[in-house]
């Protein structure tokens, strides 16, 4: 079985890379679990996976001068493919590679999570979303967020990629009811849950560790593991997948 998800946000700062990785641990334990970072122009999953240090990472390997296998670690109870920050990766890499790799990662593991970039303003920007089976949808319950998330959700059923739900990240003490209410009107799938803001949150990116690692018992990865259980995972055969993937039209951004 194999299901891919993006997680996207339709805007940056809403701790979308954070809530990837949160949701790939939670994840891990029921599941074999792949976490790319999909975001080739601004990367952060190798800082916050422990990877700052990775030789060879997914910019290598859309730039042909390395295997797939290469670039992928085994951090946390997950496999996790990083990308490069240099802009001479960046300027080398060839986005459309991407359809390869997924495919190639989707014969061996259940769940990939593409951390995709933050801002539908690019063919490689849109890839992510458009090749996963669905969508979860990262947001802070601010309208200027929302609004982004309602783009990301546009794209996303314009090319059949479901939603499989929204996240509110960074939600204070005032709360999130009375957004979320609103807000599911507007979006196809359930709140998955609600991650308030947390000082332990950014200890963990600081310490450059996953938060479900640094501070495992803090409300904030407790609610990323009641987000992640609301998140059932579908069968997938992993060679569809993989045609599909190998044949996905890259499209121009929205």
């Amino acid at each position: 079985m194999v299901e891919v998800f993006a997680v996207a946000s339709g805007k940056g700062g809403t701790g979308k890379t954070t809530s990837t990785v949160a949701l790939g641990m939670a994840l891990s334990e029921r599941y074999d679990v792949t976490v790319v970072d999909a975001d080739t122009g601004m990367a952060n999953l190798l800082f916050h996976a422990g990877l700052s240090d990775a030789e060879t990472t997914l910019h290598d390997v859309l730039a042909d001068s390395a295997a797939v296998e290469a670039a992928t670690y085994d951090r946390f109870g997950m496999t996790v493919v990083p990308c490069g920050t240099s802009l001479d990766g960046f300027r080398d890499a060839d986005p459309a590679r991407l359809r390869e790799v997924v495919a190639r990662l989707a014969a061996d593991t259940d769940v990939i999570l593409l951390d995709s970039p933050p801002a539908l303003d690019s063919r490689a920007a849109v890839l992510p979303v458009v090749m996963a089976d669905r969508a979860v949808v990262v947001l802070q319950p601010t309208i200027p967020a929302i609004s982004d998330g309602l783009k990301v959700q546009e794209y996303a059923l314009s090319y059949d990629t479901a939603v499989a739900g929204i996240l509110f990240n960074k939600v204070r003490e005032d709360g999130v009811d009375r957004v979320a209410e609103k807000t599911e009107r507007y979006f196809e799938g359930p709140t998955l849950g609600a991650v308030p803001e947390s000082e332990r949150a950014r200890e963990a990116r600081r310490a450059g560790r996953p938060l479900l690692a640094h501070a495992p018992d803090c409300e904030a990865a407790a609610a990323y593991r009641q987000a992640a259980d609301s998140l059932a995972v579908r069968d997938g055969e992993s060679g569809e997948v993989a045609d599909r993937f190998r044949s996905a039209v890259i499209p121009e951004p929205p």
